[in-house]
């Protein structure tokens, strides 16, 4: 039976072309049959990725059969997951992530798990000298996945292997990193076709803070203030996706990537609260913006009180 690959829900550039490199080295290098797959539409800066390096976007999927192999790559969360995974047979796990606990295996696997800021990363490492034979449209995707999460080496998550890799990869793809990131992160700031829920949900994970249960949103942009000018129809839709997706709150950090700072919005005294104790913030108005706050992996979630 086929491998299917995949990373988490509404998927971001690293859960886009992770599941491809994957996938990849799965049937090219290791003999097993496996397909790249997708649980959600990719964002705007993934399909970018797509686009530029002529990779057919994998199909999308929303459940997986009982025992159908699964490698599970940039989440180990179950939230993040098909809601059957325990019943899939996960061969896998790939991931930069925290382990949050709640997967079921039926047997032992292969796991690996580093600090470091991108899954990519650590499929580099893990391809070793096999690297030689990737394809320049994979190894495109692999290092769009390194600059994007590490957002051009300006997220506090960034390694020194994660800059080594990506350059190592720039030469080989005669890419300039700074003109590349640039049209990336151009394509992620373009998001006038999503609607306001769409947005919320485009870049999120459900996280629990004494029992209170939050959907942490992040929009990373060099053009903040197409994001901002929408802050008033933002919020008011805060209540309908919190209500939805079984959330007491959903948060909304607007990352300006040039700037390296975020702008949180504060549609009610709740969250206001939640800003002060987490942040050490003076909230004023209906914003409050975090000078240096860029990750939400690293920075955001860790310090969410309330």
């Amino acid at each position: 039976m086929t491998t299917l690959v995949f990373g988490h829900k509404s998927p971001d550039t690293d859960s886009t072309g992770s599941p491809i490199i994957w996938a990849w080295y799965l049937n090219e290098i290791k003999g097993t049959a496996a397909e790249p797959v997708l649980l959600g539409e990719p964002n705007t800066e993934a399909a970018f990725v797509l686009k530029k390096w002529d990779l057919p976007k994998p199909r999308i999927i929303s459940s997986v059969e009982a025992d159908q192999p699964v490698v599970i790559v940039d989440t180990n969360n179950p939230a993040e997951l098909p809601d059957a995974i325990n019943d899939a047979d996960i061969t896998a796990i790939i991931d930069h992530h925290k382990l949050v606990g709640g997967l079921a295996t039926k047997g032992p696997i292969d796991i690996r798990i580093e600090p470091l800021a991108c899954t990519a990363t650590i499929m580099w490492k893990m391809i070793g000298k096999d690297m030689a034979q990737m394809p320049t449209g994979v190894k495109g995707a692999m290092l769009s996945c390194i600059l994007s999460d590490t957002l051009e080496f300006r997220s506090p998550t960034t390694t020194q292997e994660d800059k080594a890799i990506a350059h190592d990869l720039a030469k080989d793809l005669g890419v300039d990193i700074a003109a590349y990131a640039s049209e990336m992160f151009e394509a992620k700031s373009d998001v006038s076709a999503f609607s306001d829920a769409e947005l919320l949900r485009m870049d999120s994970k459900e996280y629990a803070v004494d029992g209170t249960q939050f959907r942490v949103s992040v929009l990373e942009t060099t053009a903040p203030k197409i994001v901002l000018d929408r802050k008033d129809s933002l919020m008011a839709s805060m209540v309908d996706v919190a209500k939805e997706d079984g959330a007491d709150e959903v948060l909304l950090f607007v990352v300006d990537i040039l700037k390296e700072e975020a702008t949180m919005l504060i549609p009610n005294d709740r969250v206001k609260g939640v800003a002060e104790k987490s942040f050490d913030a003076a909230v004023t108005g209906d914003t409050v913006v975090l000078p240096g706050v860029m990750s939400r992996k690293k920075q955001i979630i860790p310090n969410l009180k309330v």
